[in-house]
Order: C-alpha cells, then sequence, then structure tokens
C-alpha cells in the first residue's frame, strides 16, 4: 500500500484580521490528518500564537508582507511550517527562566515559544537572514 501524504498551503497578508483563516486552515488539516479533537485545539492555538508573532513582531503590523503557512501529514506525523520574511529572532537569546520566576518579574517575551513547546511534540526555528525565517511545528500521530 502507497504511503499517505498530503500538502497544503496557506498564503495570507500579514494581519491579524487573517488569524481566524489560519486556525480554520491548520483545524481542518488536523482533522484530515486524524488528531483528536484536543489534539486540533493544541495545533491551532500554537499556529495562532506563531502567526500573531509573526505579524506583531518580525513584520511589525506591515500588512504587504505576507504569512505562509505549510501543512504535511502522512502515517506518522503532522508537521506544520510558518514561514516569513520579517525580522528574525533566535530563541537561544531567550532566558531559561522558571515561569514562576518571569511571573513575578513580569517578564513576557518567549512565553509563545514556551506554550509552543508545551502543546506540540516538536518545535524548531531556522532563519536565513535577509532571507527567511521558519518556524517548524511537529504533531506526531498515533494510528
Amino acid at each position: 500500500m502507497a504511503a499517505l501524504e498530503q500538502r497544503f498551503t496557506l498564503h495570507v497578508p500579514s494581519s491579524t484580521q487573517n488569524l481566524a483563516m489560519i486556525r480554520d486552515f491548520v483545524g481542518n488539516v488536523g482533522v484530515q490528518a486524524g488528531l483528536a479533537d484536543d489534539d486540533v485545539a493544541k495545533l491551532e492555538l500554537a499556529v495562532d500564537e506563531a502567526c500573531t508573532n509573526v505579524i506583531e513582531h518580525a513584520h511589525g503590523g506591515d500588512r504587504t508582507k505576507d504569512v505562509v503557512v505549510r501543512a504535511e501529514f502522512d502515517e506518522k506525523s503532522l508537521r506544520i511550517e510558518v514561514v516569513d520574511t520579517g525580522h528574525g529572532f533566535d530563541p537561544a537569546t531567550l532566558p531559561e527562566e522558571p515561569l514562576p520566576e518571569m511571573v513575578a518579574h513580569r517578564r513576557s517575551g518567549g512565553l509563545g515559544l514556551r506554550m509552543m513547546k508545551t502543546l506540540m511534540d516538536e518545535v524548531s526555528y531556522e532563519i536565513v537572514p535577509g532571507d527567511r525565517n521558519r518556524l517548524r511545528l511537529v504533531k506526531r500521530l498515533s494510528r
């Protein structure tokens, strides 16, 4: 039997008005990949956070730029990539401060990335200066 592999891509202008469309897109892909409802919700939340960061930080509200969301799945995993051409972010620059200390000092930077790592099985980030940034989120499928 041939391996099942599906690929989908969504290009949207960099605007928070498009977050609902992005959530619908990844939610539908998650359902098609066979994720349970709670895992679909986790996927939507992680991608929403990633895209919000791109729109607000990488693109600085510049609606002339695009957010690209690529989804791909096979029998083993669902992989989501969020690609942008905005300002890169190096997650290694974030301090590994315990969450209670971050709250006590009212630090907010890096909370979204922490949340994504909690919701997804794998999270990686690649910066190609002057070209693109790519966040990769992976959810393993149990079939």
